[in-house]
């Protein structure tokens, strides 16, 4: 009787992947190999250490003549298992320690972070990036809480003060106009309605309209020798702090604006960028009021007989129209005169009816009291009442204006009174009376 020991022992040619749960099967296709008695083994000696436990090389005794096949070889070190494709080997997700897996997934969440970060679409949502593995997915979720650094919670700049305080955020809307002033300029800004007073190279300009957003103030006149010059234009709040202004400039890319989405300490250095800028204004000459003035100075003395008749002892009117007409004043059939006929309306000559047209005129003359003085220009007609009736009894052209500490000064240039500066305040205090103004536009 055959012993089972006697008996060929068979071995597979072809084998399936190994699996955990089973043990491989011998199949019709295996064929016989030679090979020495079987020893039963001690349940110790069947189940050798791997070297990955023990850490030290396995042996496998191989008979003399025989040639170590795979199975034999998987059958003396379970570590040296065949290989399958679909098996994970060593290079490719094999078991990693806690360690080495927790600096994979943080990287894994860093490479995650940016491609989302480059995954913004057009209308600034964030594309997901597929996750490899759905546990790989969930671990993700909980890394990017676990692994901030409380450190970059705590260098979070807080928000800056909000700053309510009046500021300039443009340019003069008219940087020059003629000495004469009256022109109007507007800036824009915040906070502008607590703006409480406004000059030009020191002279006092006069605030026209003020709101929150915007402020227009009205071009002081100035003597002639400021023409040319450009003169600073200053602000003051109502607390006499000199009100700011400052040109805002764009952040520097785009791209950096993203970034500080990621990076709140970018915020701050991506900010719109504030430059402090300088207003000044440049006073110039009026071609009309350089006429006008010219020929004041030019006839004071010395009367234009040879375009306009004289009236004795009472030409100031006479010469104050004749100014306005050099000056580009049109005529119209309430003021005018025919050099052809010598005819002359009685605005033209008399002056309480210039004062009567003018008041008209309320598109290219404004009436002013002395109390307004410091908005007359040269150019402008003063007219005096020497006893206070009520009516006018001398016209004369403003030919200077000096803004001072002490108040405004006026000259005047004029016939009857011949004179090309003639202090107002010195014909007030030798005339007595009163004077008014008509500021010409």
């Amino acid at each position: 009787m055959l012993k089972s020991s006697d008996l060929p022992i068979l071995r597979r040619a072809t084998f399936r992947a190994p699996s955990a749960t089973t043990e491989p099967q011998d199949d019709t296709s295996s064929y016989p190999l030679p090979v020495t008695d079987v020893v039963p083994e001690s349940p110790a000696a069947s189940a050798p250490e791997s070297p990955e436990s023990t850490g030290e090389p396995t042996d496998v005794q191989v008979p003399a003549g025989q040639v170590e096949t795979d199975e034999e070889a998987t059958a003396a070190s379970p570590s040296r298992l065949p290989r399958h494709r679909a098996d994970r080997i060593r290079n490719r997700r094999g078991r990693t320690s806690p360690a080495s897996k927790g600096a994979m997934i943080k990287r894994t969440a860093a490479l995650g972070s940016a491609a989302a970060f480059m995954g913004l679409s057009a209308f600034g949502a964030i594309l997901p990036a597929e996750a490899e593995s759905s546990t790989a997915s969930e671990s993700m979720k909980h890394v990017a809480v676990d692994t901030v650094d409380a450190a970059a919670l705590d260098s979070v700049a807080p928000a800056a003060a909000v700053d309510l305080a009046p500021k300039i955020t443009s340019g003069l809307s008219t940087a020059s106009a003629p000495f004469t002033g009256g022109a109007q300029v507007t800036l824009t800004g915040r906070s502008l309605d607590e703006v409480a007073s406004v000059a030009v190279g020191g002279t006092p300009a006069t605030i026209v309209a003020a709101e929150d957003s915007s402020l227009t103030f009205q071009v002081p006149a100035v003597s002639e020798t400021a023409k040319g010059a450009a003169m600073p234009v200053t602000l003051v709040d109502a607390a006499g702090a000199p009100v700011q202004a400052v040109r805002t400039e764009a952040p520097i890319s785009s791209t950096a604006s993203l970034i500080t989405a990621l990076e709140p300490a970018a915020l701050q250095a991506e900010a719109a960028v504030e430059q402090p800028i300088d207003l000044t204004f440049t006073f110039t000459s009026d071609p009309g009021i350089d006429a006008q003035l010219n020929y004041v100075l030019a006839h004071w003395n010395t009367y234009n007989t040879a375009q306009y008749p004289v009236l004795s002892g009472v030409d100031c009117a006479n010469f104050a129209s004749q100014s306005l007409a050099a000056r580009g004043f049109a005529m119209d059939g309430g003021w005018y005169f025919d050099g052809a006929t010598g005819a002359m309306s009685p605005s033209w000559a008399s002056s309480t009816a210039l004062r009567d047209y003018l008041l008209t005129q309320t598109a290219r003359a404004t009436y002013l009291d002395d109390s307004q003085r410091g908005l007359v220009k040269v150019g402008d007609i003063a007219q005096f009442d020497w006893d206070s009736s009520g009516d006018r009894d001398h016209t004369a052209v403003v030919t200077r204006v000096e803004h001072t500490d002490a108040g405004t000064k006026i000259w005047t240039g004029g016939h009857t009174k011949d004179a090309d500066y003639w202090d107002v305040d010195e014909a007030l205090a030798s005339g007595g009376g009163s004077v008014t103004y008509f500021s010409i536009h």
